[in-house]
This record gives structure tokens, C-alpha cells and sequence, in this order.
């Protein structure tokens, strides 16, 4: 994947691993990275429209990753709605993982990062990118990763009025 023309942000209030990831986007060929420090920040270099993909750090000062993606989400005059968010952490509890998903986090990238793993998470968000979910409870990239094809029908549970022939 050709990725000189990509403009990442890069959303960690730690200068250190802004500049660890920094180089391994450079590596990759991007030639203009852009970072921030807080939410508030990050909202404005979105706003400005030059952003294609965001990594973002779940705990920040302030309000954190998550507040960020319900921002670019769902806020009526968010700036890029659909922005292709990697949650780069630390914290890999289920629990924080699902709120990452339920906030519409698109990947999930625990730290200490690899190359390759971001590698991977920018493929699946350029690549790959899933369609996008608009409910009332959810605005996002839609959570399965995949559809089953015994699956007939609408609805996504046994319980629920699709059915499922197994």
C-alpha cells in the first residue's frame, strides 16, 4: 500500500511515544505526520480536513481517547465523522475495549507497539475499512468483523427475530 500521500494524527499525551510512533509511520514512507497533545487539540488538526487516519491513546489528561471518539462521531458538527480511528494503549482490559468499540474506535493496538502491528491496524482501517453503523445507541464502523453465512436475516443474535440454521 502506497502510503506518502496518507496524513496520520497522532493523539498521546506522551512527547515519547508520539515520537516512537512518529518514526514508525515515517518508515513506512508518510511523509507529514501531524500530533497533539489533548482532545481539544487533535479536534482542531481534524477540522482542518487534512487528516486520514487518527491513532489515539486511550488515558490522556483531560478528556481521554474514548471522549475524542465520540466527538469525531457523533458530535452534530464533528469535523470527519467517518475518520478511521487506531486506539494505541496500555490498557488491554475487555472492559476498556469495549468501550473503545462502543465509542467507534475502528482497531484496537495494544502497547509496547510494533511495526508490524501498526502495519496490520492502518491495512485494515485503509484496506479493509468495515461499513459504518448509524443507530440511535451506536455511530460507527460496524462492530462484527465478519458476517456468517448461516446467517438469514437481519438481526445479529439467536434471540432476535432472524434465525440462524445450523
Amino acid at each position: 500500500m502506497a502510503l506518502e500521500g496518507v496524513t496520520p494524527l497522532i493523539l498521546d499525551d506522551n512527547a515519547h511515544m508520539r515520537g516512537v510512533l512518529r518514526a514508525i509511520l515515517i518508515s513506512f514512507g508518510m511523509r507529514r505526520v501531524e500530533e497533539a497533545a489533548d482532545c481539544s487539540e487533535a479536534v482542531g488538526v481534524v477540522a482542518r480536513g487534512e487528516i486520514d487516519l487518527a491513532f489515539i491513546d486511550l488515558k490522556l489528561d483531560g478528556p481521554d481517547g474514548i471522549d475524542f471518539c465520540r466527538q469525531i462521531r457523533r458530535a452534530p458538527d464533528s469535523p470527519n465523522p467517518f475518520l478511521p480511528i487506531i486506539m494505541v494503549t496500555a490498557y488491554s482490559e475487555r472492559s476498556r475495549v469495549i468501550d473503545a468499540v462502543n465509542a467507534g474506535v475502528d482497531e484496537f493496538l495494544v502497547k509496547p507497539i510494533r511495526a508490524v502491528d501498526v502495519a496490520n491496524r492502518m491495512n485494515a482501517v485503509i484496506e479493509r475499512r468495515r461499513s459504518f453503523i448509524d443507530v440511535p445507541a451506536y455511530f460507527g464502523p460496524d462492530r462484527r468483523r465478519r458476517s456468517d453465512p448461516r446467517f438469514k436475516g437481519p438481526w445479529r443474535r439467536a434471540a432476535d427475530p432472524g434465525t440462524i440454521d445450523i
